[in-house]
C-alpha cells in the first residue's frame, strides 16, 4: 500500500502534513465536548452555543478556497504558520468570552480559520505538487488518517481535561497544544520542487479561466452537492453526540470515547480508501461510502440507545467518516490538474461546511423545539442516500484509462 511513497522526500511530507491535520482536526472535531459545560458555565443557551459552532463550521469551510488560493499563490508555509497560530488565539480567548457574540468570534472566526488555513486544502494541495501522480492517492489517504488520529487522541484527552481542570482549563491547554504543530510546517514545505507538469489544467489557463470552467462543469458542481451532504451529517454528530448520549443517560465518557472511536477507524477508512482510488472509480466509492451511512444511521434507529450501540455506531460511521476526502480530492485532480487543486478542493470543502453549518445549527433547534434528533436523523438519511445517487453521473474515466486525464 505505501511503496508509491518510497520517492525522495515523499514520506517525509506526507507524514509531516498528517502531523499537522492531527492537531488541526483533532481540535476541531472534539469542540462538541464543550457545548455542556459552555451552558453550564454561561447559561448562553444550546441554541446560542450551537450556532457559534455552526458559524464556525461555515467559516471553517470559507476559509479553504481562500487559504488554498494563497497557497497556489505564494506557498503554503506563510499560510499553515498563520493559520495555527490564529487556531491558538481564537482557543485561547474562549475563556474569556461571555457572549454570543464573543462566542461566535473566538470559535466561530478565529479558531474556524485557523483551522481552515491549516487543512485539507492546503495541505493535500502542497502534499501533491511535491510528488508524483500516482503517488497522490496513498499520501491522501495517510494525511486524512492524520486527522483521524487526532479525533481519537484529542477527544478522551479534552474529556478527561475538562474532568480535571474545568473547561475554562481544557481550552487554555488546547492553544498550547495546538502549536506544536509549527515546526512540521518546514517539512510540508522545504525544498521540494512541486510536481505540476503533465497534468491537465496545467497549461497556462490561469486560475480565473479555471474556476470558471469548473463552476460550468456539471462532474464538479455534483461533487459538490455530495460534498455538502457529508459535512451535514459529521457536523451535526460532532456538535450533537454528547447531547444525544446525555438524553439516553448515558455517562459523558460513552460520547468521547464515540468520537475517539470515529477517529480510530477512520485511520483504517482513510487509509484503504487512499489505496482504493489508484485502483477503483472515486466516484463508485463516493456513492458506496454515502449509501452505507444511510443503512447504518437506520440501523441506529432501531437498535436500543446502550453504551455498545454508541460504539458499534462509531466504527461504522467512522470507517467512512473522512474516508470522503481522498477520492473527492482525487476526482479534482483528474478533472482539472493539481495547479490549483488546493483552491479548486477548497471550493468544494466550502459547500462540505456550508451542510455543516446547517447540521451543527439545526440539530440546536430541533433538541430545543422538540426535545430530541428524531428529524435531524430521518434527514441525514434522506441526504446520504441522495449523495449516493448523485455520485454516479459524475465523469470519470474507467481505471484503464486514467493515464488520459480529461
Amino acid at each position: 500500500m505505501f511503496k508509491t511513497l518510497q520517492g525522495p522526500g515523499v514520506m517525509g511530507i506526507t507524514l509531516a502534513a498528517a502531523g499537522i491535520l492531527m492537531v488541526t482536526m483533532g481540535a476541531r472535531q472534539s469542540l462538541g465536548l464543550f457545548v455542556g459545560p459552555l451552558n453550564t458555565s454561561t447559561g448562553l443557551g444550546i441554541v446560542a452555543i450551537s450556532f457559534a459552532m455552526a458559524v464556525a463550521q461555515f467559516t471553517w469551510g470559507a476559509i479553504q478556497p481562500l487559504a488554498g488560493a494563497a497557497a497556489d499563490r505564494w506557498g503554503p508555509r506563510p499560510v499553515l504558520l498563520a493559520g495555527i497560530v490564529v487556531m491558538a488565539l481564537g482557543s485561547a480567548i474562549t475563556p474569556l468570552m461571555t457572549s454570543t457574540w464573543g462566542l461566535i468570534f473566538a470559535i466561530g472566526m478565529l479558531s474556524a480559520m485557523g483551522a481552515g488555513a491549516g487543512s485539507f486544502s492546503v495541505l493535500i494541495g502542497a502534499a501533491a505538487q511535491r510528488m508524483p501522480a500516482e503517488a497522490r492517492g496513498t499520501a491522501s489517504g495517510v494525511i486524512n488518517a492524520g486527522g483521524s488520529l487526532g479525533q481519537f487522541v484529542f477527544a478522551p484527552l479534552l474529556q478527561k481535561l475538562i474532568q480535571m481542570m474545568g473547561w475554562m482549563g481544557a481550552m487554555y491547554s488546547l492553544a498550547a497544544m495546538t502549536l506544536l504543530a509549527l515546526p512540521l510546517v518546514g517539512r510540508v514545505t522545504r525544498g521540494s520542487t512541486p510536481h505540476t507538469t503533465g497534468a491537465a489544467g496545467n497549461t497556462g489557463d490561469g486560475l480565473r479561466a479555471t474556476l470558471k470552467a469548473a463552476l460550468a462543469d456539471r462532474s464538479y458542481l455534483l461533487l459538490h452537492a455530495g460534498f455538502f451532504t457529508c459535512g451535514f451529517h459529521i457536523a451535526f454528530l460532532v456538535t450533537h453526540l454528547p447531547t444525544e448520549v446525555n438524553l439516553c443517560g448515558l455517562p459523558p465518557t460513552v460520547a468521547s470515547w464515540s468520537l475517539a472511536l470515529i477517529g480510530l477507524a477512520n485511520i483504517v477508512g482513510s487509509l484503504v480508501v487512499g489505496h482504493l482510488v489508484g485502483q477503483y472509480r472515486s466516484k463508485m466509492i463516493l456513492a458506496l461510502m454515502y449509501g452505507s451511512r444511510a443503512l447504518l444511521v437506520l440501523w441506529y434507529l432501531a437498535m436500543p440507545r446502550e453504551a455498545w450501540v454508541f460504539y458499534v455506531f462509531a466504527v461504522g460511521l467512522g470507517l467512512t467518516w473522512l474516508a470522503t476526502v481522498p477520492p473527492t480530492a482525487g476526482l479534482c485532480a483528474k478533472l482539472f490538474g493539481v495547479r490549483y487543486l488546493g483552491t479548486l478542493f477548497g471550493l468544494t470543502l466550502l459547500s462540505h461546511q456550508i451542510g455543516g453549518f446547517l447540521g451543527a445549527w439545526l440539530g440546536g433547534l430541533a433538541i430545543t423545539h422538540f426535545g430530541d434528533y428524531d428529524w435531524m436523523w430521518w434527514a441525514d438519511i434522506a441526504l446520504a442516500a441522495l449523495a449516493a445517487v448523485l455520485n454516479l453521473p459524475i465523469r470519470e474515466a474507467r481505471m484503464q484509462r486514467l493515464s488520459v486525464e480529461r
